[in-house]
C-alpha cells in the first residue's frame, strides 16, 4: 500500500473509557464471549446515526454472533424504543422464531425500556447488557458500524431518508452478508459461512 501510495479508510485504534458498572437486574452475561458455537445462540444489537438530507436518522441493527451475519435492521427518524423493537421483530421473523437466544446490547434506554424487555420476554429471549460506557463489551457491533461508515456511507451523507434506507439495506443484507470477506469467518462472508455450516450439518 505504501509503494502504491494507498491510504486505508479504516480509522486507527481508539482508546475507550473502561467501566465496570453493570445493571443488577440485567447482568453482562455474555462477558465478551463473542465466539459462539451455533447460529441463533447469541444476537447483538446497537444503534448508530446517519446523515439524511438536513438531519440525522438512526439505524438499529441485530447480528448473529456465530458468523456476524446481519439478521435484522430498521431505520427511523427517531432513536426510540420502536426502532429497536422493529429491528428485533425482523430478526425474530427472519430467523424462524428461534428459542433460547441471548440478546446482548449496551445500556441504552431503548434496550432497557419496559416495552423492549416485554418483547424479549414474549420471544423467550434472555437479555444481557454490557457495562456502562464500555464499547468493547459490544465490540462486534462497533466493528460493523465502523465498516459501514468507513467503507460505504457517502462522506457527505445521503440526500434523503429514502435514499439512505435503500442503500443501507443493500449494504447490510446483500454486500455485507453475502459478499464482504470477514476475518472472523476465515475471510468468508457471514451468510456464506453460515450456509456452509448448514450444508455440512444437514440443516435446511
Amino acid at each position: 500500500m505504501r509503494d502504491m501510495h494507498l491510504v486505508s479508510k479504516q480509522p486507527g485504534p481508539h482508546v475507550y473509557k473502561v467501566a465496570v458498572n453493570e445493571r443488577p437486574d440485567i447482568p453482562n452475561s455474555l462477558n465478551r464471549e463473542f465466539d459462539v458455537q451455533n447460529p441463533n445462540q447469541v444476537w447483538c444489537g446497537d444503534i448508530t446515526y446517519i446523515w439524511t438530507g438536513q438531519k440525522w436518522s438512526y439505524l438499529a441493527v441485530v447480528i448473529d454472533l456465530y458468523a456476524r451475519r446481519v439478521v435484522g435492521w430498521a431505520m427511523s427518524e427517531k432513536p426510540n424504543t420502536a426502532l429497536t423493537i422493529k429491528a428485533l421483530d425482523r430478526a425474530y421473523e427472519q430467523r424462524g422464531k428461534p428459542r433460547g437466544v441471548m440478546f446482548h446490547s449496551d445500556q441504552g434506554s431503548q434496550y432497557s425500556s419496559i416495552k423492549f424487555r416485554q418483547r424479549l420476554w414474549r420471544y423467550q429471549i434472555t437479555q444481557s447488557m454490557g457495562r456502562r460506557g464500555n464499547c468493547w463489551d459490544n465490540a462486534p457491533m462497533e466493528r460493523l458500524f465502523r465498516s459501514l461508515k468507513t467503507e460505504w456511507l457517502p462522506s457527505t451523507g445521503y440526500s434523503s431518508f429514502k435514499e439512505a434506507e435503500q442503500d443501507v439495506s443493500f449494504y447490510l443484507m446483500n454486500y455485507y452478508n453475502w459478499r464482504r470477506p470477514h476475518s472472523h469467518n476465515d475471510m468468508q462472508a457471514p451468510a456464506v459461512a453460515e450456509e456452509k455450516l448448514n450444508s455440512l450439518s444437514g440443516i435446511s
